[in-house]
């Protein structure tokens, strides 16, 4: 399966140079300007990565998600919603490699099988890295004003995590 998609990237590549080529086309020069491009977009959203990534890292380092997450289980337990996953709940939309090893520790502490496992995955599955995704697309196109995206993003996030819980209640049978 491995090499089967190392022939597909061949032959896709080889189809744009060929289509290039027929079109009569400065391909090397036309790679070259999308190379510049992406270099320049990439190095355009660079302050904003590096302002998330600070701000994830001092959100754990303060201890303020283990916090929330004493806070807020009371409440979502009436919900349904198991309290062990809420520290994956709550580093969801800030942070992707944050929210990974969350998942991993609950997968390693409570397994796959347990309603937690479960949730943690239908959660890691159908939700995602808000304020990441953010950063990276609006910054790219030059957004300094978010305006409601960010409220709305984290309500569907909110609703995300809570439905998980009811769709494993519904579909999974433990």
């Amino acid at each position: 399966m491995e090499l089967l998609g190392g022939y597909i990237i061949l032959l896709v590549c080889a189809v744009i140079v060929g289509t290039g080529i027929i079109k009569r086309l400065p391909v090397f020069d036309c790679f070259l300007a999308g190379a510049k491009s992406g270099l320049e977009c990439a190095v355009g959203i660079l302050p904003s990565l590096t302002a998330l990534i600070m701000g994830v890292t001092m959100l754990r380092a303060s201890g303020i998600t283990d916090f929330l997450a004493h806070i807020l289980s009371s409440v979502l337990g009436l919900l349904g919603f198991p309290p062990e996953v809420l520290p994956l709940a709550l580093l969801r939309p800030i942070s992707g490699s944050g929210s990974l090893a969350a998942l991993e520790d609950i997968l390693n502490t409570y397994g796959a099988d347990s309603f937690a496992g479960r949730v943690a995955s239908v959660i890691s599955g159908s939700t995602e890295t808000t304020f990441y995704t953010v950063a990276v697309y609006f910054g790219a196109v030059g957004i300094k004003k978010t305006g409601i995206t960010i409220p709305a993003a984290l309500c569907a996030d909110a609703c995300g995590f809570i439905l998980s819980s009811l769709a494993v209640k519904l579909f999974i049978r433990a």
